[in-house]
């Protein structure tokens, strides 16, 4: 019986995101600095709009919305799989020091003027990447002694190195004031750059890594017991955890290269998913996808609109919406435990 409710809970959070993925994209398309009427959406379709509206909506408004859906998703996903590894609901990819490889990267590039390009991504989105890889790289390899990888070891090693980035970013920044402002407005996310180039080259790697971390529910499910647990049921804990560190920090990485860093999304979705149809992995992650993908899709269009003929970073507007939910459904969560 209860096994019942928790599947039919799990199907109805399923056909509520499809929904909230239709209005989602419909106001992405509707809603900017131009409006688009319901009308001229339909013209659209029917390849008789006029040629200003087809260009807002092509080259504009679908790539945006694509890259930041599928964004979403993928550091959702990734958030949900750190959290599993570690068992910890406050872990994500800014704990393994991903995303301040990332903005250290994408420092150099803005402060030095790097002038490199590859398969239409910038210079910025090309280092940002690199960084990422490398810390993601440096921070396991510490964390490795003996051929074993100790999680507390990790995730010790993730906040020194975050830290070091960190502050080489600030330096650079101090001794770069007149490109301080184009680090901060990176740093703070947006997709004002989305094109279809990096569509094309960004979503398959995104939607690649987060359909492989699919494959390892069930063994993040048996580590919830703890390690030796683990291997007493056949899961090798030490070779899941590098595995889902790959494809976690293939998939974040992604993300944060093409839209900057955007807080609370890998933190904030898989633990609000966790509290509505329970831990299990193999609903946990699907879900997690795509109520990342809903969030920073709806985070997306409100910082185009909130201020009019301006655009807020949208990393400003998921920790706006993002940390007062969580802290709400954390309260009632504690109360209902």
């Amino acid at each position: 019986m209860e096994e019942n409710n928790k599947k039919k809970r799990f199907i109805n959070f399923l056909i509520v995101l499809f929904i909230l993925t239709v209005f989602s994209f419909l106001a992405a398309f509707l809603f900017g600095s131009s409006r688009v009427s319901f009308k001229e959406l339909i013209l659209i379709f029917n390849n008789t709009a006029p040629k200003s509206t087809h260009i807002i909506f092509f080259n504009i408004r679908l790539p945006r919305a694509l890259l930041s859906y599928i964004a979403g998703g993928a550091l959702a996903i990734s958030g949900a799989c750190l959290q599993g590894i570690f068992r910890n609901p406050m872990a994500d990819s800014y704990v393994l020091g991903v995303s301040s490889g990332a903005a250290l990267g994408a420092t150099i590039a803005i402060a030095f003027g790097v002038d490199i390009a590859f398969l239409g991504f910038s210079s910025v989105t090309i280092l940002a990447f690199i960084f990422a890889s490398f810390v993601i790289i440096a921070v396991y390899r510490i964390s490795k002694i003996n051929g074993t990888m100790s999680t507390f070891t990790l995730l010790l090693s993730g906040i020194a190195i975050s830290s070091l980035c960190s502050a080489f970013m600030y330096a650079i920044m101090v001794a770069s004031r007149d490109k301080m402002e184009n680090i901060i407005m990176w740093s703070m996310g947006s997709f004002t750059t989305a094109t279809w180039d990096k569509l094309y080259v960004g979503a398959p790697v995104m939607i690649i890594a987060s359909a492989l971390c699919l494959i390892y529910a069930r063994d993040l499910n048996i580590m919830l017991q703890g390690d030796e647990a683990a291997r007493h049921l056949g899961v090798n804990p030490n070779s899941t955890r590098r595995n889902l560190i790959i494809l976690t920090t293939i998939a974040s990485s992604a993300a944060i290269a093409i839209s900057g860093i955007i807080g609370f999304v890998g933190l904030i979705i898989p633990h609000v998913v966790r509290l509505i149809i329970g831990p299990d992995h193999r609903k946990l992650l699907v879900a997690s996808f795509f109520s990342g993908s809903v969030f920073l899709l709806i985070s997306d269009t409100i910082s185009r609109v909130l201020i009019y003929k301006h655009e807020i970073p949208v990393g400003v507007i998921t920790a706006f919406i993002g940390v007062p939910f969580f802290l709400y459904l954390l309260r009632n969560g504690r109360k209902t435990a």
